[in-house]
């Protein structure tokens, strides 16, 4: 484990004195993980997805894009790509609740986290959807509870062929889109 500014693992206020230099820092049981400023593609995924999901989202739901905290507890506190969260659930500065979907667009240095370690702690969270988005392909990979209440993988959907989500709300797309015109 990490061991923060005090000789002890970190804590949501070590967070408070990390720079403003373009990375994002999470905590995850008091590990501190830092993950660098994203690429053009990991840009335009979140840019067209986070849009899409606006347009559709009902308005008792909000969709924010990262830097936006999820904080869980005074160790653990994530920054999906993208959230899904309800109005009722919001304070003024961040999300106690587990958000309806936690996006992550993976880069090459967050693949294991992504599809592992942030994985395990949304499900502990009770985020009832976690999409994953490979740029490079592009794929989304969705999980959602299943009756023993783990996450179970529900999708694996490529390039051109069209997602159809229910949850958190109904909203068609398909991972190649999200790209645009850029290759």
């Amino acid at each position: 484990m990490a061991i923060g500014v005090n000789g002890s693992p970190y804590t949501v206020d070590d967070l408070e004195g990390t720079p403003d230099d373009g990375h994002r820092y999470e905590l995850i049981d008091g590990m501190l993980l830092v993950s660098p400023t994203p690429a053009p593609r990991h840009q335009k995924i979140s840019m067209k997805l986070g849009s899409r999901l606006d347009a559709e989202c009902p308005e008792d739901l909000h969709v924010f894009a990262a830097p936006f905290a999820v904080r869980q507890s005074n160790n653990t506190e994530l920054q999906p790509d993208l959230l899904v969260c309800r109005d009722s659930d919001l304070t003024h500065k961040l999300l106690h609740a587990p958000p309806l979907l936690a996006v992550e667009i993976l880069s090459p240095s967050s693949v294991l986290n992504d599809f592992n370690t942030k994985k395990a702690v949304y499900e502990r969270m009770g985020v009832p959807s976690y999409w994953v988005i490979d740029p490079e392909v592009p794929t989304l990979t969705v999980f959602e509870f299943g009756a023993d209440g783990l996450y179970e993988q529900t999708a694996v959907v490529k390039a051109e062929k069209v997602f159809e989500a229910t949850a958190p709300f109904p909203v068609r797309f398909s991972p190649a889109e999200l790209l645009g015109t850029l290759k």
